[in-house]
């Protein structure tokens, strides 16, 4: 059996390269595999339970579903879906909301063709949302021109983050991402009972 590595002894950019990433649109609940993404005017939350030493990320754009359109139940579409989801998983390992403990990155604004207040809009809801909820936030890096990298440690608790310089490529390829991610939120969920699962 191969014994667990100590992350508390790796580096931001040891840790990148061992952990699971989402995409936007994406969450992960784990206690132990760093999580990482990569943010433009998305946001990233991180939740963590200080007793149980288990946490999650997500990674979302908007900050409110349509409430006139069915959802995808199997898809996380925006803010307000994405937070619930990341707490009852953690709930459901065994979290308890009244711990739990948040870190908050994102929200930037690096790419012209998405409007400026995106980002401002995804760092109000997670605000508010958490605030609502009770949830303390310890740490966070959010707005400004700056697209993000984040390694998120979920059994410590641990996040690093690093603003990334604002290259064509970085800038490609979150723009990408992030446009991809928004295309997807103004597509209609498929009628009910013609859903295809793939296996």
């Amino acid at each position: 059996m191969t014994p667990t590595p100590d992350y508390s002894k790796m580096t931001g950019k040891e840790l990148d390269r061992i952990a699971h990433v989402i995409r936007p649109g994406g969450w992960s609940v784990a206690g132990g595999r760093p999580i990482s993404t990569l943010l433009g005017s998305c946001v990233a939350v991180c939740l963590f339970d200080p007793q149980l030493k288990i946490g999650g990320m997500n990674h979302f754009l908007l900050p409110s579903r349509g409430k006139d359109r069915e959802l995808d139940p199997d898809t996380i579409l925006s803010g307000d879906y994405s937070m619930e989801v990341l707490v009852n998983a953690l709930l459901a390992q065994g979290g308890q909301k009244r711990r739990l403990v948040a870190k908050m990155f994102g929200g930037g604004n690096i790419v012209s063709a998405i409007l400026t207040s995106i980002g401002e809009r995804n760092v109000e809801f997670a605000t508010e949302w958490l605030q609502r909820e009770n949830i303390p936030v310890l740490a966070s890096d959010v707005l400004g021109p700056w697209s993000r990298k984040v390694v998120f440690v979920p059994g410590t608790g641990d996040a690093f983050c690093m603003r990334m310089p604002v290259t064509q490529s970085i800038v490609a390829q979150v723009s990408r991402e992030e446009e991809a991610y928004a295309n997807s939120l103004s597509k209609p969920a498929p009628p009910a009972g013609k859903k295809i699962e793939l296996f």
